[in-house]
């Protein structure tokens, strides 16, 4: 669990951001990236420094998601009609690992995907054991009956520094989750600003 938590909080200090809004971010203390040449002053970003990064930001929230699957997240949106931005960030809230995070079922995006992958999550009934599953507006996300009073679980719930978002409709009582619809941009409840539009011209270029 250490290593996790540990690369966990040099995607912070790399990036220069507390992405998930956290308290324990190292971040809190130090606003400069790691190594002893954290608090060099930077130059001017190139725009591809700037797409880059907004890429790299993107990828990192939602768990360091590999960059094979974030691009084949991408060409999915580019395909759909409408902007590919807004697409591009509806894909990855519809993630099983996103929904079981925002549901606050487990406390990091970190967390989610452990706990999909070990098969602790039901959608409509049956087990899902596949942190990318795309899941549909309209299904019902549910822990398993015997690892509802995990201790993970239980803290979760209680956590204060961030709220469930509108498009998911959680009963704590049951431990389940309704996802409601896709959200825009504007209504996912991210700690930093995202760019997506910098994702779309860097896969553009």
């Amino acid at each position: 669990m250490s290593k996790r938590i540990q690369s966990k909080h040099k995607i912070d200090r790399r990036l220069g951001e507390n992405l998930w809004g956290r308290p324990s971010s190292p971040l809190n203390n130090r606003a400069y990236g790691p190594g002893q040449h954290g608090q060099r002053r930077k130059g001017k970003t190139s725009d591809y420094g700037l797409q880059l990064r907004a890429k790299q930001k993107l990828k990192g929230y939602y768990g360091s998601i590999t960059e094979k699957a974030f691009k084949k997240l991408y060409s999915e949106a580019a395909r759909v009609k409408g902007d590919t931005g807004e697409n591009l960030i509806g894909l990855l809230e519809s993630r099983l690992d996103a929904i079981v995070y925002r549901a606050k079922f487990v406390p990091t995006v970190f967390a989610a995907r452990q706990f999909v992958s070990h098969g602790h999550i039901l959608v409509n009934g049956k087990r899902v054991n596949i942190p990318s599953y795309q899941v549909k507006v309209g299904d019902k996300v549910e822990i398993k009956e015997r690892s509802k009073q995990l201790g993970i679980v239980l803290e979760a719930n209680q956590l204060a520094e961030r709220d469930v978002p509108e498009y998911v409709e959680v009963d704590h009582s049951k431990q389940t989750a309704t996802y409601v619809r896709v959200p825009a941009l504007a209504d996912v409840p991210y700690p930093v600003q995202m760019e997506p539009n910098l994702v779309v011209e860097f896969y553009s270029r």
